[in-house]
């Protein structure tokens, strides 16, 4: 098991930056593959960024490359979402997730969720 905490949420104006923290307790943080996800209020949730055990295999959802960026400091069991440019559009639910294996892009594939927090973006 390994439990998922989310940080790093809050109101932000379009254009905006916020930094997302996911801090992982429980086995070993550096044997999975981990996870951002998002869901808007109405929408289903959608896949956001993953990235490999090491950080070495790195996937992005088109409406977020180029803006966002994932990273780990597998030394300190916490994963990051960096967040820049924010639009209206990217305001939802941002949960982390976590999987043995490599990374996915479905929310099926993973096993651990965190309780999810809110991001906040005003136009």
């Amino acid at each position: 098991q390994v439990q998922l905490v989310e940080s790093g949420g809050g109101l932000v104006q379009a254009g905006g930056s916020l930094r997302l923290s996911c801090a992982a307790s429980g086995r070993t943080f550096s044997s999975y593959a981990m996870a951002w996800f998002r869901q808007a209020p109405g929408k289903e949730r959608e896949f956001v960024a993953a990235l490999s055990v090491r950080g070495v295999i790195v996937y992005y959802a088109d409406s977020v490359k180029g803006r966002f960026t994932i990273s780990r400091d597998n030394a300190k069991n916490t994963m990051f979402l960096q967040m820049n440019s924010l639009k209206p559009e990217d305001m939802a639910v941002y949960y982390c997730a976590a999987k043995s294996g490599g990374p996915r892009r479905s929310k099926s594939d993973y096993d651990y969720w965190g309780q999810g927090i809110q991001v906040t973006v005003s136009s």
